[in-house]
């Protein structure tokens, strides 16, 4: 090879080098992921989680920016922008059904007797139906999943079955399903703003509320309330979920690795969830409060004709058979 040569194979290597490294440089990018959750929120930490390991798997082409606290905007805005292409992610669940009528799967009371029974349906093939449905009309792409702690009933009195509600005044977020259900199994339910419900509770104006333990104990309910019944009246999932349009911009190993990032987050959110069920409960009988469990069977006999009547035509067939197995 002469001096010359030389110099141009050099010189030709060092432009692929170039055209490697800007090739390269035009793979990075930062994806945005706003959500509703505080900074201590298991479904923040998992946000975070999956940032980390999206990073470690692309070798630092692809980072995930977090946003907690609506700071990116309200839930129904996130989607919006998802659609639009201004946001990548967020963490969504049964608001999805605005577009996508299968999304109310997500929290039907009565539907998932266990965990591990909404693992089954959310994993399964009612979960993929319901996550093809949101691709094709919400045009996000669920990728992952947490599940959320089950909602418990809080009284001044032990209830066991729905006979011992007996017309018991008690607080309902201003959900038609809701109010519908708890006057099947007895209650007389009353839609109130969630800030008003400790004072309400304290004076007498209503006898009981329901909520999941960590709203139990960040809402200090345990001064005013003396049982947690366990009735796990509504367990649910929500979604981790990627913009279609950010979806279709990754090659086929970034998507591989957005996918196993989540499976990732998954697992350590369902590690966080665990945990923090555990500390809530202890936290809450500590304070005096004390866990009653029920005649759930009965629960979800009682309410099965006003779930049924709440839900859409698409999803009651469905609805039907979790109710009967």
């Amino acid at each position: 090879m002469t001096f010359i040569s030389g110099i141009k194979k050099l010189a030709v290597a060092g432009c692929l080098a170039a055209i490697a490294s800007t090739a390269a440089y035009s793979q990075e990018m930062t994806l945005k992921l706003g959500h509703l959750a505080n900074e201590q929120n298991s479904w923040h930490l998992a946000a975070v989680k999956f940032g980390e390991e999206l990073s470690a798997l692309t070798d630092g082409r692809i980072a995930v920016e977090v946003f907690p606290n609506e700071s990116l905007g309200k839930e129904i805005d996130l989607i919006n922008g998802m659609q639009l292409g201004t946001v990548d992610m967020t963490i969504t669940g049964e608001s999805l059904q605005n577009w996508a009528p299968m999304a109310a799967l997500l929290a039907v009371p009565y539907a998932y007797r266990s965990l591990e029974h909404m693992d089954e349906v959310a994993g399964g093939e009612i979960g993929e139906a319901v996550k093809a449905q949101i691709i094709e009309k919400a045009q996000v792409r669920p990728i992952a999943y947490f599940a959320r702690g089950p909602r418990n009933l809080t009284s001044q009195r032990p209830i066991m079955s729905p006979a011992d509600l007996d017309g018991m005044k008690m607080r309902v977020p201003n959900v038609p399903l809701f109010v519908d259900v708890w006057k099947s199994l007895g209650a007389a339910p009353t839609p109130m703003a969630f800030s008003e419900v400790f004072t309400s509770l304290q004076s007498g104006v209503i006898d009981g509320q329901e909520n999941p333990l960590a709203l139990i104990r960040s809402a200090n309910f345990n001064e005013v309330q003396g049982y947690v019944n366990q009735t796990e009246h509504v367990r649910s999932w929500i979604y981790l979920t990627i913009a279609e349009s950010t979806w279709a911009r990754l090659s086929e190993a970034d998507q591989a690795a957005v996918i196993e990032a989540g499976a990732r987050a998954q697992a350590y959110e369902r590690t966080l969830l665990l945990e923090s069920l555990a500390a809530d409960k202890a936290y809450l009988e500590d304070k005096g409060m004390e866990f009653v469990d029920v005649d759930g069977a009965a629960f979800q006999a009682a309410a099965r004709d006003a779930v049924l009547a709440n839900v859409s035509d698409e999803i009651k067939p469905i609805v039907e058979d979790l109710f009967a197995n």
